[in-house]
């Protein structure tokens, strides 16, 4: 009789077997899931094979339909491109978004490359812009650059278009998404320059420092010339975002479901009852599948007030999602405009000012401006008459004068 022998691997031999298999078999799409607000979208959005370990590459792109382009663009696509987790930074990720070409003429070396950062939509997949169109604001701020000669790819940021959740407000997210889109279209795209412009509002503000902040290690490759944010974020909190007045109904209420959503992809153990009430628990729950402006909607419908909605509650379950929020450094290697609205509350204004000040003391060269009477909306398109210039000059190679201490005007 023929004896089997003992398996004789020890479970650390076992684990790293199991390691070499995952990396032979490469890293694929994660699997839908709906509490992630994943779905209803097509098909292109998923990457049935390997995703590459390369940042930064085109993986396919389609038509995008004429309906969500913009007015001045002679050609649109829908893309998705490889990246990484902005979660671990690591692991090879999909990301979808969206190229738009301006009419006319190429100039010589290619059209230069706007990498656009948007705000806050949502966390559902049908909450991408580049499936669900752009708001009226943002159509009329990136058609603006089309006419000024600037290519433009837009990112939808990890997890929106795509499987698995999306890390709102995790800056590495955004900084790679903006970094990797602008990789992956001047690589594969003929008639784009290696000259690229990072902008941003809100979220994509943030996102926009960031990127700027990660460009050297991460994306040293990258022709990255400067940045331009409106309505960053420098601090999260009750004190930089919506109404101080409890008592009041406050549309900010979403953001806060939207993040407790994003803390629960670090800690799954976060319960929502241990920070929303009774009331406000179905708008939480709508949140996962509703984007921004008919969750802001149902929020002033019901008359929530931030007394209403939220519960005592220090916060340590959501340290490990709020360490995501900083920035890699202060210091960025290229000039960057910070336009602030006077009137902003979505974040607080004076924490963009305190931003433009602490980047300033950092080494960063920054020209910051401050419009008064505006509010987070409103600044995007005003900041127009000073961000255009600011982008001319910076991609010419010319020298950016600070403003670190602006006065509204």
């Amino acid at each position: 009789m023929k004896l089997i022998r003992p398996f004789k691997h020890s479970v650390a031999t076992l684990a790293v077997l199991c390691s070499i298999n995952v990396l032979a078999a490469g890293v694929h799409a994660p699997k839908p899931d709906p509490l992630q607000g994943d779905g209803r979208v097509s098909a292109f959005y998923t990457w049935e094979d390997v995703i590459p370990d390369t940042p930064g590459k085109l993986l396919r792109s389609e038509p995008l339909d004429a309906t969500l382009s913009l007015p001045s663009a002679a050609s649109q696509q829908r893309i998705l491109y490889s990246s990484l987790s902005g979660i671990d930074g690591s692991t090879p990720i999909a990301v979808s978004g969206a190229l738009f070409i301006p009419k006319g003429t190429a100039p010589e070396g290619g059209w230069p490359v706007l990498s656009w950062g948007h705000g806050t939509v949502g966390v559902a997949d049908i909450c991408a812009p580049s499936w669900a169109g752009r708001s009226y604001r943002d159509v009329q701020f990136l058609d603006r650059w089309l006419r000024e000669g600037f290519a433009i790819v837009a990112t939808d940021y990890q997890g929106l278009g795509v499987p698995g959740g999306h890390p709102l407000l995790n800056n590495r997210t955004a900084a790679y998404g903006i970094l990797d889109a602008a990789r992956a279209v001047v690589k594969s795209v003929p008639g784009l320059a290696n000259k690229v412009l990072i902008v941003g509002q809100s979220q994509g503000g943030a996102g926009a420092f960031a990127a700027g902040a990660y460009a050297a290690s991460y994306a040293p490759d990258l022709g990255v010339k400067g940045s331009i944010g409106t309505g960053v974020i420098y601090t999260v909190g009750a004190k930089s975002v919506g109404n101080q007045d409890k008592t009041k109904v406050d549309a900010a209420l979403t953001y806060g479901f939207y993040t407790l959503l994003a803390a629960q992809q670090y800690d799954p153990s976060i319960d929502p009852k241990d920070h929303y009430t009774d009331k406000a628990l179905p708008l939480f729950e709508q949140a996962r599948t509703s984007c921004l402006a008919s969750l802001t909607s149902d929020v002033l419908a019901l008359g929530l007030t931030p007394a209403q909605a939220r519960k005592d509650n220090d916060g340590a379950k959501l340290k490990p999602w709020s360490a995501q929020v900083s920035y890699p450094t202060l210091k960025l290697a290229q000039p960057i405009f910070i336009g602030t609205g006077a009137e902003d509350k979505t974040p607080a204004a004076q924490t963009q000012l305190q931003l433009m000040k602490d980047a300033c003391k950092a080494g960063s060269v920054v020209e910051g401006h401050l419009y008064k009477g505006l509010g987070h909306s409103e600044t995007v398109n005003a900041s127009l008459k000073d961000s255009i210039p600011f982008a001319k000059k910076v991609i010419a190679g010319q020298t950016i004068t600070p403003i670190c201490e602006p006065t509204a005007g």
